[in-house]
């Protein structure tokens, strides 16, 4: 989870590979609108975000009935979404992948081909709700490299690692 930009497609599915687990972007689930609304520099409100969270919750769940473990890159900003998420499957971890607002920004700014504009980067981390203290998770900073937080992630939630530091 975490504002755009803050690598959470790219560790996500590096997590679910060393994790052998199903990946899914959040943003993929997004429906046009929503998507058509980031693009103009609109940010998504709550009722936005209703159909698209129980889409994943879905997916989560779906997984979960497999017993299948799963990693979803999902921003997740507020508690109220993670709570929803939760509600589909309630052993769900987050990871929080947390930094700067300039190193956020910069990041941003040197993607190309999302929809996601920087300008929206405010918006997102006036949204933003960090972990609380009974939410099952970590909160884990980006300046690493994304193999780096990789492992990072591995060894805050004690998930044993395939492949070596």
């Amino acid at each position: 989870m975490g504002v755009s930009g803050c690598g959470k497609s790219t560790v996500s599915q590096l997590l679910s590979v060393e994790l052998g687990a199903a990946f899914s972007d959040a943003d993929d689930h997004h429906p046009e609108v929503n998507i058509d609304k980031m693009r103009r520099g609109i940010a998504l409100d709550d009722a936005d975000r209703a159909p698209w969270l129980h889409t994943l919750g879905t997916w989560v769940a779906h997984h979960d009935r497999l017993g299948s473990r799963t990693v979803l890159a999902c921003s997740a900003l507020r508690r109220s979404y993670r709570e929803q998420l939760r509600s589909a499957v309630p052993t769900v971890v987050f990871v929080h992948l947390s930094g700067t607002r300039d190193a956020i920004s910069a990041r941003l700014r040197a993607r190309t081909g999302h929809f996601m504009p920087p300008e929206l980067l405010d918006s997102q981390l006036s949204s933003l709700e960090p972990l609380g203290p009974d939410e099952a998770g970590v909160t884990i900073d980006i300046d690493h490299t994304p193999t780096e937080l990789v492992h990072r992630i591995l060894d805050a939630l004690a998930l044993p690692r395939k492949v070596s530091p």
